[in-house]
C-alpha cells in the first residue's frame, strides 16, 4: 500500500467515525440528520425486492445488518449476543479498489448477567476486507461473518444463516433458522422516522430459532434461543433535532412480536410501532400509539441510563415492565450506546432487546 492509499484509508476511517460517532448535534444523533444531497432518498410506494435487498445499496448514505439474540444454556443461564455491520458512503456509488467511497464498521457483543464483552472493527470498501453480497447472501468484516447456509436462487438467503464473531475475551458461532416470514416495517417497508417525513427502508426477520456455542473466559457454553435481524438503509433517517432513540424488539411468549421505537427530540418524541402476529402478519400502528415510560435508571459510563421501562400499547391491551439482564450493558465503541437483552412481564411475558442511543 502506498502513502496515498494509507492517507485515503485513514481519511475514510475518520469520516466513518464521524458519520456514526459523536454526540447529538444540530445534525441529529450521530449526524444521521445531515442533509442527504447527492444520495438516493427512500420514497413511499416502492416494493422491496428479495433477495436483491439483502445486499448493499451504495447509492444510499447509511445502511446496516443488525442481529440480536436472546440465548440460554442448558442450566437456564441467560445470555445476549449482537452482530452488526454498518456501511457508510462518503459519496454515492461504488468503485473498485482504494477509490471506493464505501466504508464499513462492525460491532459484536456478548452480554451476561455480570459482563458486557464488546468488539469493534473498521474497514475500507473496495478491497475485500468488508462487504455484502445478496446471492448467495454473505456479510463480513475481516473474519466476522454472517452468511447463508442455503443455496440456489429460489430460497431466501436469510432463511438459514450462520454468524461468527470474536473479541479479546469472547467468541460465538451460531446457526439460525427462520420459522416465519420476513416482516416489512412501516408502510410495506417504508418506515417514517419523524413528523417532518424523514424515512428509511426497513424490514426484519424476527422469527429465528438459534443454536450454537459461546466461548467466554470461563469456557465454552452450548446455547439455544431466539434472534431478530433488522435490515435498514437510508440517507437521512433522522430529523436534525432528534437526539437519539429508544428501540425495542420483543418476542412475546404467545408467539407474537413487537417492534417499537421512540426518537427523542426534546419534546414528546416520535414513535413507531409494528405488531407482528405469530404467523408473521405485520400491523403498523400510527405514530403516538406506543407509550414508553422510564421506571428506573442506572449510572453507566458517567451517564444516567433508563434501564427499566413501562411499555403500553392500549390497542393490543399490552402493559408490561422490562428488566435488563445486565443494567450496565454499555457498548464502549466509537459511538457509545446502551444495548442488551431484556425480559418483561405484566399483561404479556417474554424476552427481547433494548437499544438506547444519545444518552
Amino acid at each position: 500500500m502506498n502513502a496515498r492509499s494509507v492517507l485515503s484509508t485513514f481519511s475514510a476511517v475518520i469520516m466513518l467515525c464521524n458519520a456514526f460517532g459523536g454526540t447529538a448535534s444540530a445534525q441529529g444523533f450521530a449526524g444521521l440528520g445531515t442533509t442527504a444531497e447527492g444520495f438516493a432518498v427512500p420514497q413511499p410506494g416502492i416494493a422491496l425486492n428479495f433477495s436483491v435487498d439483502h445486499g448493499s445499496h451504495p447509492n444510499y448514505r447509511i445502511e446496516w445488518w443488525y442481529l440480536t439474540a436472546n440465548l440460554k444454556s442448558a442450566d437456564g443461564t441467560e445470555y445476549g449476543v449482537q452482530w452488526t455491520l454498518f456501511r457508510s458512503a462518503l459519496a454515492p456509488g461504488e468503485k473498485t479498489g482504494w477509490s471506493s467511497p464505501q466504508v464499513w464498521m462492525g460491532h459484536a457483543a456478548m452480554t451476561t448477567q455480570r459482563q458486557q464483552y464488546v468488539a469493534e472493527r473498521l474497514a475500507r470498501g473496495g478491497v475485500g476486507q468488508a462487504g455484502v453480497t445478496a446471492s448467495p447472501f454473505a456479510a463480513w468484516i475481516d473474519d466476522w461473518q454472517m452468511q447463508s447456509l442455503v443455496g440456489g436462487s429460489q430460497q431466501d438467503g436469510l432463511s438459514d444463516i450462520e454468524i461468527k464473531a470474536a473479541g479479546a475475551k469472547f467468541r460465538y458461532d451460531l446457526r439460525l433458522h427462520a420459522t416465519g416470514p420476513l416482516v416489512l416495517q412501516g408502510q410495506n417497508g417504508y418506515s417514517v422516522k419523524s413528523a417532518k417525513g424523514q424515512a428509511s427502508y426497513y424490514y426484519s426477520q424476527p422469527f429465528y430459532s438459534v443454536e450454537g456455542k459461546l466461548v467466554l473466559p470461563e469456557g465454552e457454553v452450548a446455547v439455544t434461543g431466539q434472534a431478530w435481524l433488522d435490515r435498514e438503509w437510508s440517507s437521512q433517517p433522522l430529523a436534525a433535532d432528534q437526539t437519539g432513540w429508544d428501540w425495542f424488539s420483543l418476542h412475546l411468549d404467545s408467539g407474537e412480536k413487537l417492534m417499537g421505537f421512540r426518537l427523542r427530540d426534546g419534546g414528546s418524541g416520535f414513535t413507531s410501532t409494528t405488531w407482528i402476529s405469530a404467523e408473521g402478519k405485520p400491523t403498523p400502528l400510527p405514530p403516538g400509539t406506543l407509550k414508553l415510560t422510564p421506571l428506573d435508571t442506572a449510572r453507566v459510563a458517567g451517564r444516567d441510563i433508563p434501564v427499566a421501562w413501562r411499555i403500553e400499547l392500549p390497542s393490543r391491551n399490552l402493559n408490561i415492565t422490562t428488566t435488563a439482564l445486565n443494567r450496565e450493558a454499555w457498548m464502549a465503541t466509537r459511538t457509545p450506546y446502551w444495548e442488551g437483552p431484556i425480559s418483561f412481564k405484566g399483561s404479556h411475558t417474554g424476552r427481547g432487546y433494548l437499544e438506547m442511543t444519545g444518552y
